[in-house]
């Protein structure tokens, strides 16, 4: 648990929930989602992964750009892309998460320096660690 607050999303589902509707508190995210055709939905909207894939790839760009100074690693060439997967698991379903972290002019060992201490800040992987099978993929160019 954080030891402060500094910042409280808030999202509100309505609707058949997968095939429904989510809006956040302050209007920015006013959108329908739907269950993917791979799912056996209708899909043409967003779903709850791609939500999630988003806002870890934002948030673990966020925390490589942070750490990259204290590693000493120049991460200005950067990209990170989340795919989530879901799936069957026991009697319900889980995630797997794969971060694809680009790094431009850096070493390949310098890269992975700066993912993994990325990886033990960033309050997503921090959430998912234990819970979520997280797979750190670094490509150096």
């Amino acid at each position: 648990m954080p030891e402060k607050i500094l910042y409280t999303a808030v999202a509100t589902s309505t609707g058949d929930g997968r095939n429904g509707h989510v809006r956040s508190s302050d209007g920015l995210i006013d959108t329908d989602v739907k269950i993917p055709k791979e799912m056996g939905g209708e899909g043409g909207a967003t779903n709850p992964e791609q939500l999630f894939a988003s806002g870890y790839a934002a948030c673990f760009h966020s925390a490589l750009k942070a750490v990259s100074k204290s590693v000493g690693v120049d991460v200005t060439d950067s990209a990170v892309t989340a795919e989530v997967g879901i799936g069957p698991q026991g009697q319900g379903f889980g995630l797997a998460v794969t971060l694809h972290v680009e790094l431009g002019g850096v070493s390949e060992d310098d890269a992975r320096r700066a993912v993994e201490a990325a990886h033990q800040v960033c309050p997503y992987s921090n959430a998912t660690r234990g819970n979520v099978d997280v797979q750190l993929e670094v490509e150096v160019g």
